[in-house]
């Protein structure tokens, strides 16, 4: 069953792609046609590969790792920023930094001198440096918060990224090709389906369009989260109900192995029995060891030599 429906991808306007003239032919299987010298969409194999984006989306989500959402367009900024509230999902809506991807390690360390600038001012330090001081850290930190503020949750590479208009955003993709990370992406008709993973054939300028869009695979992200946490129940709740069978199997052990001490004990008690019985029955004389140590006692034959 498809996320969307076909007329409400037709109201958005996600069909209008641009001129005949700015196209570029690998889209060429996604157009419909053309009308006043502008490409049409085909929106049937636009739903086709938003499902397929969707479902990966959501096996990713389910899978515990992050997504990254790339979008620095004036149209795009505020509905990523609103659609991925919920998520804790990386976005970069402001300026894609050269190097966030193939030099993670030094944006991570600008990252954490943007918290400690932010435990500075919180703890009162701030408060004793010099006002020119002061103020250079203000504006450095204000100028971190900006550019890698939505990234500061991100401790590790992303396990994809999502972009809208990757001729826009075309140093993302390529970073993302070095590291091998699956890209997601709107592609219009003026831009290249085959440098994504999963294009998304669709008007990446209209608002509309990039809303209904992206509320879609967030949707299919949050059923992924939320798929994880009733996993995450259920081993718990299954943990939980096999410890009293252990316990069970632990006394049903301990009870035989002390029915099978009784056991022994009573063939201990029997056989010990059995040998005084024995030993009683025997006659006291019969021992020729015994009979030669007495004669020797009372006087008896001496084997010593004696003396001529």
């Amino acid at each position: 069953m498809a996320r969307t429906s076909f007329e409400n991808l037709l109201e958005a306007g996600a069909h209008f792609g641009h001129l005949k003239r700015k196209w570029n032919p690998n889209i060429a299987p996604y157009v419909f046609g053309e009308k006043n010298g502008i490409h049409i969409i085909d929106l049937n194999k636009t739903i086709i590969k938003l499902d397929e984006a969707a479902n990966a989306m959501k096996q990713i989500a389910k899978s515990g790792r992050t997504i990254l959402f790339v979008a620095t367009k004036k149209q795009a900024k505020k509905i990523i920023q609103d659609g991925l509230k919920d998520t804790n999902m990386p976005s970069v809506t402001e300026r894609w930094t050269g190097g966030m991807l193939t030099n993670f390690a030094t944006i991570r360390r600008s990252v954490r001198k943007m918290s400690d600038m932010n435990k500075m001012a919180t703890d009162g330090t701030l408060d004793t440096l010099s006002k020119k001081e002061k103020l250079q850290l203000s504006r450095q930190r204000q100028k971190l918060e900006h550019h890698l503020g939505s990234i500061a949750g991100m401790t590790r590479l992303p396990a994809a990224i999502f972009v809208v208009d990757i001729s826009k955003e075309h140093i993302a993709i390529a970073e993302a090709h070095k590291l091998n990370i699956p890209t997601f992406a709107i592609v219009d008709t003026n831009s290249d389906p085959n440098r994504v993973d999963f294009a998304i054939p669709a008007n990446d300028d209209s608002s509309t369009s990039i809303k209904i869009i992206v509320d879609t695979l967030v949707g299919a992200i949050r059923e992924g989260i939320e798929e994880r946490k009733e996993a995450q129940l259920a081993n718990k709740t299954s943990d939980k109900k096999e410890e009293p069978i252990a316990d069970e199997k632990e006394e049903e052990v301990t009870t035989e192995t002390s029915s099978h001490e009784n056991d022994g004990e009573i063939a201990e008690e029997d056989e010990t029995a059995e040998v005084t019985e024995e030993r009683q029955e025997k006659p006291k004389g019969n021992n020729p060891k015994a009979a030669g140590n007495n004669n020797f006692r009372k006087g008896g034959p001496s084997k010593r030599p004696t003396r001529k």
